[in-house]
């Protein structure tokens, strides 16, 4: 059955066309992923879906049985309550069953004879529907949803009016999720997510029985949840079959068709042209004119365009050192109210000229702030820096917003270097800002454009150390894979904090991952990164279920406590199931008796069998 289908859908802002003709359809147990440039019309396509915003040819079908879970890119949420407030609606028919239950039970207490007994049978009714609807286990549900995108209890109690839009944001995806939808629409879900989050999401989305569709720049995201790939771009949809390498490679195979296609029909154009020129009045003109007329009726086919890319020569990347910096008891922090604050320790180390280091880790960890400090912005709490010989280093800050809106790209760049009017135009073009593009002002620029802008100001400085703050953050995939390019044939060396787990699998040499308290650092790809992780945690799993291996007698001891603990686990997780299929047994002849004191007592006990069962079942998982 469909969820939802369009039928010839078009959408015009004015007399510009945004995309026409699009015929699509949702199935059950779908996993959509949808891509195109920024100013594509993914976002309106998703409102039109939606039914937020009107289209003006075509027709949607959605059942009215089809039920939807929206996210936008921007959450609009707003209110009185907290954010624990907002999630909690998903949950709204339990908590007005709940808000029932407890009006029941004043009823039972302050009447009597028939009254009562209708009261009491009520309180039996609502405390099957309650069970019924995941009265019981709503809350660990949503603890776990919560938890898995970063929500902390904080941030939980926070006034939805002083949250941020990234957290009202995730708000609104935890809300969505718990709602558990036949049909999920995500609109960049993963913009406001740390690596965490981007998992967790992942797994989440992997085993979804529903359906979905995502709008996402993030193409590793895409290949672990998409099984289709629909492409909105030049106001057509293409439909595309697996994941987004999968169309990936479905894409160029359809490139280079049509652009044999176009060849053919090239050749015959000009070979019947030439022969309506030569025979137009000869003895064979009547030929020539059946050949122009059904010229004239051909399907002209369009000439395939050829992507641009950003071009970039680094051969004038000044000499440095062969150590680019030191690290030397560093203690990275910051000072608020005249208290300094130490975030973490980073153990010695270099890095060295030509390298790529990747800094990873969850929001508010202090990547930024470790940036900062290697670039001499902040000052560490204790120990030092040490920057080796003609170190130059450009800095991308994280949502650079440095130039003013009324500058043109033109202005932009000279405001940082003198500059001719011919290099400038020159160096610009090498950044896809070409012709009369340069004269644009900067607050008309997409987040790609600008992003684009800002590496151009960035590198007409040249530096031989670029040091970049999530430089992909609001660039679309041609963007992304623009600067890409440009980055992997930089001469200097970089060092870079990234969600984009594409872009570290393409760059790093070398990983630092920030993990609380401490900054371990690995010498290797994120490949081998993460090939490394699950070794060691196989070498973990392989300790805990006790297979042999060269331990110390300590290490013996603690294994055998794990061993230990996870027997009593088992124990307990086994007791709990049981001590629970027994308190049901006895609700049901409860209910049947209508006794609702007991009924009340029961419930109780099932709510706290059920945390412990779930705190028993996390604790196994952990060890």
């Amino acid at each position: 059955m469909a969820l939802i289908a369009g039928s010839q859908l078009s959408l015009y802002y004015s007399d510009i066309e945004i995309f026409s003709n699009v015929t699509f359809e949702v199935k059950e147990k779908t996993h959509i992923g949808i891509v195109g440039p920024n100013g594509s019309g993914k976002t309106s396509f998703l409102k039109v879906l939606m039914g937020t915003l009107d289209h003006d040819k075509g027709e949607i079908f959605k059942p009215d049985s089809t039920k939807v879970g929206y996210v936008p890119q921007t959450s609009l949420q707003s209110g009185n309550g907290t954010i624990k407030n907002q999630i909690e609606d998903a949950f709204k028919g339990i908590l007005d069953i709940e808000q029932q239950m407890q009006d029941s039970a004043i009823a039972i207490q302050n009447s009597s004879g028939a009254q009562r007994k209708h009261a009491e049978t009520n309180y039996a009714n609502l405390l099957d529907k309650y069970e019924s609807n995941g009265g019981y286990t709503y809350k660990n549900t949503m603890d776990k949803v919560v938890s898995g995108l970063g929500l902390s209890e904080e941030l939980l109690n926070t006034p939805i009016k002083k949250a941020s839009g990234g957290e009202r944001t995730r708000a609104a995806l935890a809300k969505a999720l718990l709602t558990d939808p036949d049909l999920l629409i995500l609109d960049e879900p993963t913009n406001y997510l740390d690596f965490k989050g981007l998992n967790w999401l992942e797994t989440f989305l992997s085993g979804f029985s529903n359906s979905f569709i995502i709008v996402s720049h993030d193409r590793y995201f895409l290949d672990n949840v998409s099984k289709q790939i629909w492409e909105i771009d030049k106001g057509t949809l293409q439909i595309y079959k697996g994941n987004y390498s999968q169309y990936k490679i479905l894409k160029s195979e359809d490139e280079k068709r049509l652009a044999r296609e176009y060849e053919k029909q090239q050749v015959y154009i000009k070979k019947t042209e030439d022969f309506i020129a030569r025979y137009h009045a000869g003895q064979r003109s009547k030929e020539a004119r059946g050949r122009a007329k059904k010229l004239s009726k051909i399907d002209k086919l369009s000439e395939p365009t050829k992507d641009k890319h950003i071009k970039i020569s680094s051969s004038n990347v000044t000499r440095t050192g062969e150590i680019i910096l030191r690290t030397e008891s560093l203690k990275v922090g910051y000072e608020t109210n005249s208290t300094k604050i130490e975030l973490f320790n980073v153990p010695d180390c270099e890095i060295m000229k030509k390298t790529a280091t990747a800094i990873i880790g969850n929001n508010g960890e202090g990547k930024t702030t470790l940036i900062k400090t290697i670039i001499g912005d902040i000052e560490p709490i204790s120990g030092k820096v040490h920057t080796g010989h003609n170190v130059s280093i450009g800095y991308f800050r994280q949502g650079a917003d440095n130039i003013p809106d009324n500058f043109t790209v033109l202005e932009a760049l000279l405001d940082i270097k003198n500059l001719d009017i011919g290099e400038a135009r020159n160096f610009l073009a090498k950044f896809l800002f070409v012709r009369d593009e340069i004269f644009n002002q900067v607050k008309s620029l997409s987040g790609g454009e600008r992003g684009r802008l800002e590496l151009a100001r960035l590198l007409i400085k040249s530096p031989n150390v670029l040091v970049l703050d999530e430089p992909t953050t609001h660039l679309d995939i041609p963007s992304r894979e623009a600067l890409e390019t440009m980055l992997s044939e930089f001469e200097g060396t970089i060092i870079f904090v990234s969600h984009d787990r594409h872009l570290i699998s393409l760059l790093a040499d070398n990983i630092w991952v920030i993990n609380g308290p401490n900054v371990s650092q690995f010498e290797g790809n994120y490949t081998e990164w993460l090939e490394h992780n699950e070794i060691r945690e196989n070498q973990t799993a392989k300790i805990s279920t006790g297979k042999k291996l060269n331990l110390s007698k300590k290490n013996k001891k603690s294994i055998t406590t794990k061993k230990s603990n996870l027997k009593i686990t088992d124990e307990l997780i086994e007791k709990l199931e049981s001590d629970l299929k027994f308190i049901e047994k006895e609700l049901e002849v409860a209910s049947k008796d209508s006794n609702i004191a007991r009924i009340t007592e029961l419930g109780e006990k099932h709510r706290l069998l059920s945390d412990k069962l779930n705190q028993a079942v996390e604790n196994w998982e952990r060890n």
